[in-house]
């Protein structure tokens, strides 16, 4: 045999709520999430450089247009170049 319990909620009072903010309630700006590394991840000791796209990229499921800025480690920029992917600067 199974006992359900039941709550029994109690009626607000309309009177007791306020709209107006508190010094308690802020208003939070969402957080700019850090840029991430495309690609394979740098060496120890090497920091990403941001490279601008001169063709379409698919890197890791996520497709890239010509123009696009993406963050890569030193080594994947060089190939990048290499191959063309990179615009001129």
């Amino acid at each position: 045999m199974t006992v359900k319990k039941t709550t029994t909620i109690a009626p607000s009072d309309a009177s007791t709520e306020s709209t107006a903010p508190t010094e308690t309630q802020t208003e939070h700006t969402p957080a700019i999430p850090a840029p991430t590394v495309v690609g394979p991840a740098p060496t120890h000791g090497t920091k990403p450089q941001t490279v601008v796209l001169s063709h379409h990229l698919c890197i890791g499921g996520a497709d890239y247009a010509p123009g696009d800025e993406i963050l890569v480690s030193p080594d994947y920029a060089r190939r990048l170049r290499a191959q063309g992917y990179t615009a001129r600067t």
